[in-house]
């Protein structure tokens, strides 16, 4: 296991022993001491936003993006018209659901490199009243670029319409207070900054919303409704629970809690991002994004412009090294991304950045 690369990467990333221990109990779908364990997860998920008050946490079987298509399609209604704003594939990727889902959506896109702004939103809320929810992707995973949610959410308030946050890559490390930012939804998974594993995403949803959201939605599975109804009377899954990811993120919210809980995970992840751009800048190889709007999560990188880099054997020889980066996701330049988040510090940063060093260097690519 100790031999294992550490995974830079935006989700799946590298867990904690502890975490993967957890994982070595069975469980008991029905069993009480499973029910406590999922009460217990999703109470400290609510935590983490200050949402107890005001939200439910709803778990679900599978990746986030089963979340987010769960969230589209029991809350928004049937009649209803979403607003999607893109900057990247992920937000590409909720006007499909919407698409798929047969729910009314309109699209304002702007450069992978360019945030959306209040003042987009204004306008596009003035000129469509048809439009009923807003969805927005917190940290657009395809470059690691930070929208300006609580701007946004006030606009979206100021209007009278709702907001639904895909905050996959941002939830546990970015701080979103359900007291000062208004959401209908907010959707985050195990295996991101909560350092988990894969298998189980949570729909954050306001009470009145979920409560009028009944026979709204277009799958039995996908119901939060249903989900959040069964869950609250008997205090099981309705389905089969993926027990061994529920036990290891209960695991992981322990770790969480005893790192210092949000700050503290923002100030690894930051630490990690500032090691890995000033490392990075040192062999020549430049970010992306500019700093301001550079979320501290995952990091887009220009290739290098020589004929003799190929990102798989880059890729190839890096992972030898001990380290799994990630493809870019751009279409018009070629990148690699590297992960900020997951059980490493800024040393495993720094390890990193020499290890890509050493791997140009073998390739000829940089003369560094």
């Amino acid at each position: 296991m100790s031999n294992a690369p550490i995974l830079l990467t935006p989700g799946p990333l590298t867990t904690s022993i502890r975490t993967r221990q957890a994982m070595l109990v069975d469980w008991g779908s029905w069993d009480r001491d499973f029910n406590q364990l999922t009460a217990s997860v999703c109470e400290q998920l609510l935590a983490i936003i200050d949402g107890s008050a005001s939200h439910h946490c709803v778990p679900l079987q599978g990746s986030g993006t089963f979340a987010v298509e769960a969230a589209i399609g029991t809350l928004v209604p049937r009649d209803g018209k979403v607003l999607v704003l893109i900057n990247g594939a992920y937000g590409q990727r909720l006007a499909k659901i919407c698409k798929v889902l047969g729910r009314t959506y309109s699209t304002f896109e702007t450069a992978e490199d360019q945030p959306t702004t209040a003042a987009d939103v204004d306008r596009l809320l003035a000129a469509d009243p048809a439009i009923t929810h807003v969805a927005l992707i917190h940290c657009e995973t395809s470059t690691g670029i930070l929208n300006p949610l609580p701007e946004i959410a006030q606009v979206i308030k100021r209007h009278g319409k709702r907001l639904i946050i895909d905050a996959m890559s941002s939830f546990g490390a970015l701080p979103i207070d359900a007291r000062e930012i208004p959401f209908e939804a907010l959707i985050a998974a195990s295996g991101k900054c909560l350092e988990g594993v894969p298998g189980m995403g949570f729909v954050f949803t306001e009470k009145t919303a979920l409560a009028a959201a009944e026979g709204n939605a277009h799958s039995l599975a996908m119901d939060l409704h249903d989900q959040h109804t069964y869950m609250a009377k008997t205090g099981q899954w309705r389905f089969t629970p993926p027990t061994h990811v529920v036990a290891a993120l209960h695991e992981a919210l322990q770790q969480y809690n005893e790192e210092g809980g949000l700050p503290a995970r923002h100030q690894r992840y930051a630490d990690n991002c500032k090691t890995l751009l000033d490392g990075m800048a040192a062999i020549g190889l430049r970010s992306f994004l500019p700093a301001e709007i550079q979320a501290p999560i995952i990091v887009t990188f220009h290739a290098p412009n020589d004929a003799r880099y190929q990102f798989k054997e880059f890729y190839e020889r890096v992972k030898a090294k001990g380290f799994i980066l990630y493809p870019g996701k751009l279409t018009q330049v070629e990148t690699f991304r590297v992960g900020c988040i997951g059980v490493v510090g800024a040393d495993g940063m720094q390890a990193a950045v020499n290890a890509v060093a050493d791997v140009l260097r073998e390739m000829e690519v940089l003369d560094i």
